[in-house]
């Protein structure tokens, strides 16, 4: 393993994901140090056990000491803190993140980064609907789908130390995607979902709709629940994948209206079947890493 023990990880950022990864690192015995906007956050974190020190300031020694560095930041805050503070990395460093969307931030931060420090984009298929470290639960990376997202600038050795944090963590499907084929394949399965989630809220005022509502509304507007200024921003980031989903929805969506509209029963059962038969897919046992 290249990731051992002896290993100092810093999480920048202490918010679910980040308090997420530090809380499961730590409980495996790595030393988890913390840079985080507020000290509150870092109190908690400390009292609670999900780190062993932090800071709410630039800390010049604690980021020198990582030998791991996890950044849990919007995309523009990354980029600005990497633009600003990079000085103090180690030499050797591996850098990685969280963050939802690639094109607009790998490239970037490769670019901008010293030559002896690496970064390692990754994306943990993993969320909760509320937020914070108050919230950090390792438990939520569990079986869920982990990509990593190396580009030409990669070595070997980055790659597995990303791919050895996620084994750790307890990821179950590890994959590999370029920054363009991750931002194109998140633009469906996630941001796509989170815009008919939203949609779905927005269609009706009814405040008693909670009294009425079934598992299947429940289910389909779970993730509606969201925070407003992370996810513009992700969605203006990956806005021509994004928008390219939106048109094929739609599309399909229409198609299904016409279908309804002119009583085309056949029609909809196929489109029924298809869908049963994709989404059976899911529910397949997960292959061992």
């Amino acid at each position: 393993m290249l990731v051992n023990r002896d290993c100092n990880i810093l999480i920048v950022g202490l918010g679910l994901i980040g308090g997420s990864y530090a809380k499961g690192l730590k409980k495996l015995g790595f030393n988890v140090s913390a840079l985080a906007r507020r000290s509150e956050t870092i109190d908690y974190a400390v009292k609670h056990d999900i780190i062993d020190e932090g800071s709410a300031d630039i800390d010049p020694e604690m980021i020198g000491k990582a030998d791991i560095v996890v950044f849990a930041l919007y995309p523009h805050v990354f980029k600005e803190w990497i633009s600003k503070y990079q000085q103090f990395f180690k030499s050797g460093a591996i850098i990685t993140d969280v963050t939802g969307v690639k094109s607009c931030v790998v490239y970037d931060i490769q670019e901008m980064l010293r030559d002896d420090v690496e970064f390692i984009a990754a994306h943990p298929m993993a969320g909760k609907e509320v937020y914070g470290v108050e919230n950090a639960d390792e438990t939520i990376f569990y079986g869920a789908n982990y990509i990593i997202v190396p580009t030409d600038r990669n070595t070997a050795e980055a790659i597995e130390i990303c791919r050895e944090i996620a084994l750790l963590l307890q990821f179950g499907r590890i994959s590999q995607l370029s920054p363009e084929e991750h931002d194109e394949m998140i633009g469906f399965v996630s941001q796509l979902t989170h815009c008919i989630a939203i949609t779905l809220m927005n269609c009706s005022d009814n405040e008693n709709l909670v009294d009425y509502v079934g598992d299947s509304f429940r289910d389909l507007t779970r993730i509606a629940r969201i925070n407003e200024n992370m996810w513009s921003e992700l969605f203006l980031l990956n806005k021509g994948s994004l928008l390219n989903e939106m048109d094929r929805f739609l599309e399909e969506f229409k198609s299904l209206r016409d279908e309804l509209a002119m009583e085309d029963t056949e029609g909809m059962k196929e489109k029924m079947r298809i869908s049963t038969q994709r989404r059976a897919l899911f529910d397949k046992p997960k292959k061992k890493v």
